[in-house]
């Protein structure tokens, strides 16, 4: 027996509601697990990393986007692809400085927080949603590019809206990425 020719790869995918639930269940677990809500974010970041740095070779090989060159450009994949693709929205995204390499993403609904009313309590440090900045990180790195990704703002803990910051700590090297003629 052979296989056809032109099979298109088997695209698993779960219910929303049970990942959401099954997030909320594995942060609740680390909350009784550890009483510093630093221990909790930490190791949210780092599952979140190694989640990262698999993930990339599927929205790589999944999203075929091209090169991109500049900093603006990564970010902007990042919210209207990535998260499109892995998440079901889409985060605005805004420049904070001039020299463009500090970015945040300004999500408007939140799906890991969708049964979540609010923290815990006695844990306001806790980044519930800080697995989102360790997958970005890692991602990152596996295209070689560091970076510096936090919460800056959480509805969970009040704020109006729920912003990751991402920056990137090297200056990308122009000179480096032009095509030789």
């Amino acid at each position: 027996m052979s296989r056809p020719a032109h099979r298109r790869p088997e695209c698993h995918k779960i219910n929303k509601d049970l990942f959401v639930l099954t997030y909320g269940a594995l942060v609740a677990q680390l909350c009784k697990d550890y009483e510093k809500d630093e221990d909790v974010n930490q190791y949210l970041d780092k599952m979140g990393y190694g989640i990262g740095i698999r993930l990339v070779e599927d929205f790589l090989a999944r999203s075929c986007v091209g090169r991109c060159h500049s900093y603006s450009e990564i970010t902007d994949i990042i919210a209207q692809v990535a998260f499109k693709m892995y998440l079901g929205i889409t985060p605005s995204v805004t420049c904070n400085n001039s020299s463009r390499n500090e970015f945040s993403l300004i999500l408007d609904k939140n799906p890991l927080v969708e049964f979540v009313e609010e923290l815990p309590a006695g844990r306001s440090s806790l980044c519930y949603c800080n697995l989102l900045c360790g997958i970005i990180r890692g991602a990152l790195e596996m295209v070689h590019l560091a970076a510096d990704v936090t919460f800056l703002q959480d509805r969970l803990k009040g704020d109006s809206v729920t912003e990751i910051g991402i920056t990137f700590l090297k200056k990308r090297d122009e000179k480096k990425y032009r095509r030789k003629k």
